[in-house]
């Protein structure tokens, strides 16, 4: 039986435990907290809050402390833990910018190492809420070790847990490159910042004024530099796409993404879908309205896929979609930019996805309208030839299902660098309005036919004819098909139904490669 001074002894350790986690979780007091709040920023553990499943969060580490000279730092400027979302686990840590603005120390990256441990160990996400000042001068080295020691975990990491990162403040220096090395990165306008070397190390070196915003700002950092996968009017806006891009990713490698039935039939046949593409080879349209059509349907007002790099290289699009309840990662030549045209950031954007997809079991359905690589000086001496084969090996590389849906044209090393039977693709499928050829009949005829168009009377309107007869000739899809090249030529409007029977007949492939360390992807 307990006595009262027992008694009395466990109230008096309880009653300091509570005021000792009630101290840390004030963050850096009230005065900070109300200064992050006036930036229209949330604090680091209100957005675990906002993110999380509420009530799931479980704290490690509360009561972690630098050895340095910031020991009273609460939390160590960093809060980590686990929770759900939508029912799943995951692993998150979050900066605090009101403990000494958010910084770095040994402590600090231990805690969210440890975070990145054990998620890999229990097989499930993490993600990182960044807001921080960069490393913390007073730990000096101890400081940069601990961002090696993330580094390295984000690349052991990297196609075992799926790794999100949000950027809701500054982000400088080598602080970056942990976000650069997680699979995607999103930004909050107004108040994100991520770069190298920032507004005042830029003037001094190059004499160059230039805002945060303008060097690293959300915008920015997607349309111009690609870095950040989504760019996001408010933090509310952020953390509802974060759960939205989760939904359709599986926990880890170790398992398939989940089917969920957004209710759409898969025998539903769209009669009107062909109208959406033009006969003219040329005109542009907009491969979404594709998208919206052939994969599953949801509820009025809700867009039934979510796009990564919207605003950038945006000739092609990456996304993910169901098919048949069956989540999938879309690329598809966008018409409406550089004609779909391949350059190098396109062929960087989707490489990397595809990749993504087959490291995580998400089969890959390419939709393909694309009239070759972008021409021109820029682009070659930009190293079109090194980023376009980055699109090649990764095709050719991922064993998760791929179909290739061809709906226009595709030519020459385009054809090839949108996944054809040739890079593994397991079935391939045509419009009737597809053209498949070395290249488009324009530039074709006048080389084919060129002894003729130099004797003819009228020059301009033999080519004419030759060029219709090289599209019925050369370009039409049956001849790709005589030679098994593509699996069949489908009527538009049964797209969707012949794209998932196909799906499900791929669903339980093997497919060996050979036994090596890993391949040498193109720089």
């Amino acid at each position: 039986m307990m006595t009262d001074e027992d008694k009395q002894v466990k109230e008096k350790l309880l009653a300091e435990l509570k005021q000792r986690a009630e101290k840390i979780r004030e963050m850096g007091g009230s005065e900070r907290v109300e200064a992050q709040k006036k930036k229209g920023k949330l604090t680091a553990r209100q957005r675990i809050d906002t993110l999380l499943d509420q009530g799931t969060f479980r704290e490690i580490g509360l009561f972690a402390k630098s050895r340095g000279a910031d020991s009273k730092v609460a939390a160590d400027a960093v809060i980590t833990g686990y929770g759900k979302i939508d029912g799943r686990r995951v692993y998150i840590f979050s900066q605090d910018f009101t403990s000494t603005g958010g910084t770095l120390s040994e402590t600090h990256a231990q805690k969210i190492c440890r975070v990145i441990d054990s998620a890999m160990k229990d097989g499930c996400p993490v993600i990182g809420i960044n807001d921080s000042g960069g490393a913390r001068i007073q730990d000096g080295v101890d400081a940069l070790s601990g961002y090696g020691q993330i580094f390295l975990r984000n690349t052991l990491a990297s196609g075992v847990v799926p790794q999100i990162c949000a950027i809701v403040g500054p982000c400088a220096g080598g602080a970056v490159y942990s976000p650069a090395l997680m699979d995607f990165i999103f930004m909050v306008k107004g108040i994100s910042h991520a770069f190298i070397t920032g507004p005042r190390v830029v003037k001094a070196a190059m004499g160059q004024e230039i805002s945060e915003e303008e060097l690293g700002g959300a915008l920015v950092a997607q349309k111009k530099a690609g870095v950040a996968c989504r760019s996001e009017n408010s933090e509310d806006e952020c953390w509802q796409n974060i759960r939205e891009l989760l939904s359709y990713l599986p926990l880890s490698n170790r398992d398939k993404p989940g089917r969920v039935d957004w209710g759409d039939s898969p025998d539903r046949k769209d009669t009107s879908l062909f109208d959406i593409v033009p006969a003219n080879p040329s005109k542009p349209y907009d491969m979404h309205k594709i998208i919206e059509s052939v994969f599953d349907r949801r509820q009025a007002g809700q867009k039934n896929y979510f796009e990564l790099f919207p605003l950038f290289a945006t000739n092609i699009i990456t996304c993910f979609s169901r098919l048949n309840g069956c989540p999938v990662g879309i690329i598809a030549n966008q018409p409406m930019s550089k004609a779909g045209c391949l350059d190098i950031d396109a062929s960087d954007k989707a490489s990397r996805f595809i990749r993504f997809c087959d490291a995580f079991n998400i089969p890959v359905i390419n939709l393909v309208d694309v009239p070759g690589y972008l021409p021109g000086t820029e682009q070659e001496w930009g190293g079109i030839i090194r980023h376009g084969a980055k699109m090649l090996f990764a095709y050719s590389e991922a064993t998760v299902p791929k179909l290739t849906l061809t709906l226009r044209k595709a030519y020459g090393g385009s054809y090839l660098g949108m996944c054809c039977k040739d890079l593994g693709a397991d079935a391939v499928f045509c419009w009737p309005t597809t053209e498949l050829a070395v290249m488009g009949a324009e530039g074709a005829a006048p080389i084919i036919f060129r002894r003729e168009l130099e004797t003819a009377d009228d020059p301009e309107k033999l080519l004419q004819e030759k060029i219709k007869q090289y599209r019925e000739e050369f370009a039409n899809p049956y001849k790709a098909a005589e030679h098994l090249h593509v699996d069949d030529v489908i009527d538009p409007a049964e797209t969707r139904p012949r794209l998932i029977a196909a799906l499900e007949m791929a669903m339980n492939k093997v497919e060996d490669r050979p036994s090596k360390k890993h391949g040498i992807m193109p720089t």
